[in-house]
């Protein structure tokens, strides 16, 4: 069995696959010691029972791979049919902590503790029902703040105050807790303020580094002792530096790591993102895309969506980073490593039928907005 547990290998590559089921190429690409987990997207559901098949088979190539999927609630939710929960947008947490009731039932105050119940049964709902089909891991939830100018984020965040940001975000990773799932904080510092959309652009935030510390960035010190991954933006800051935040030492290892004293993993967004493919002004490959972001600190990087097809770009990156390593223009991070796996679950799963039966599950579910 090839492991990267027996073997101590960082393994930094989180890649997909494009059907339903593993195909020999498949298990190919992701027995490959560089590869440390998989994302799932839409396109690979089909019904809870293939989906639970999907991560057995998937785990029996590794059994230490992480698997992921972007399930956030409202338009961000891979999985909708078959018994999943359609879990609400990150804005009605938000609005629901501003409605203290009108008349009679005006109750200040009222709101915000309504919304922090529903925040966290909503974490546990989306963690238990993922991780009894065999997902380990959401990257959620995103701590952006709302402007009011970006389409890509909009109802994806809580709001606009990073203090109720924060609360709300908090009260979601205690939900996930309990399920026996991480969280991921995104997208490091701050994607709200610019209007772009980096997964088509290259949007530039113009602010001054002491306004988005004191703004976008203000949840993640705030949340520190309960976030276990963060996803920089693929967002340049040019008062800070000219790389975008997911390829710059400075926001990872200086501000993230040092000032901020961020521990956990750091994830790449996706390499295949149109914010990914310049740095410095120049068109670069998908495993030049990658080393830069190892480089700056990132533990691991996702390229997404290159399965399709033949998948050429994902084969190109796997012997891409077998020549880095080689060369030296990469070096293996047991730290990172360690980060990696930390995000693995550590308990049992419900089974799906028993969860549907369990007291916690149902008196979530009646919580939510």
């Amino acid at each position: 069995m090839n492991t990267n547990e027996s073997t101590g290998m960082h393994a930094p590559l989180i890649i997909d696959i494009a059907g339903k089921a593993l195909s020999d190429v498949d298990r190919q690409r992701l027995s490959h010691p560089l590869v440390g987990g998989i994302i799932l997207f839409a396109r690979n559901w089909e019904s809870r029972e293939a989906l639970v098949s999907l991560c057995a088979d998937i785990k029996a190539v590794k059994p230490d791979l992480l698997i992921c999927v972007d399930h956030e609630g409202g338009r961000v939710q891979r999985f909708k049919t078959d018994g999943f929960t359609h879990l609400p947008s990150m804005r009605a947490f938000g609005e629901l902590w501003m409605d203290d009731g009108v008349g009679k039932k005006y109750r200040e105050g009222s709101g915000a503790m309504r919304a922090m119940n529903a925040a966290t049964a909503a974490g546990y709902v989306l963690g238990c029902e993922l991780r009894a089909c065999g997902v380990d891991f959401s990257f959620t939830p995103v701590l952006d703040l709302d402007y009011g100018e970006s389409s890509v984020i909009g109802d994806r965040s809580f709001g606009r105050d990073p203090r109720v940001v924060t609360v709300l975000a908090k009260s979601l990773m205690q939900g996930l807790l309990q399920a026996g799932m991480g969280n991921c904080g995104k997208h490091f510092p701050g994607h709200g303020f610019v209007k772009a959309d980096s997964h088509v652009d290259i949007p530039v935030d113009t602010r001054s580094l002491t306004a988005v510390l004191s703004e976008d960035a203000a949840p993640y010190p705030w949340l520190s002792s309960v976030l276990t991954a963060v996803m920089p933006a693929h967002v340049i800051y040019p008062k800070v530096d000219k790389r975008p935040a997911g390829f710059s030492e400075k926001w990872l290892k200086d501000i993230l790591r040092g000032r901020l004293r961020f521990d956990g993993a750091i994830f790449s967004d996706d390499l295949s993102m149109e914010g990914a493919r310049r740095i410095n002004g120049e068109v670069i490959s998908y495993t030049d895309a990658a080393l830069t972001a190892l480089n700056a600190g990132c533990d691991m990087v996702l390229l997404c969506n290159q399965s399709l097809g033949l998948g050429a770009h994902v084969d190109e990156l796997l012997d891409g980073m077998d020549m880095a390593l080689r060369d030296g223009r990469w070096l293996p991070d047991e730290d990172s490593e360690s980060r990696r796996v930390s995000l693995l679950p550590e308990t049992v799963p419900q089974p799906w039928d028993d969860l549907m039966r369990q007291p916690a599950y149902l008196q979530a579910l009646d919580l939510l907005p």
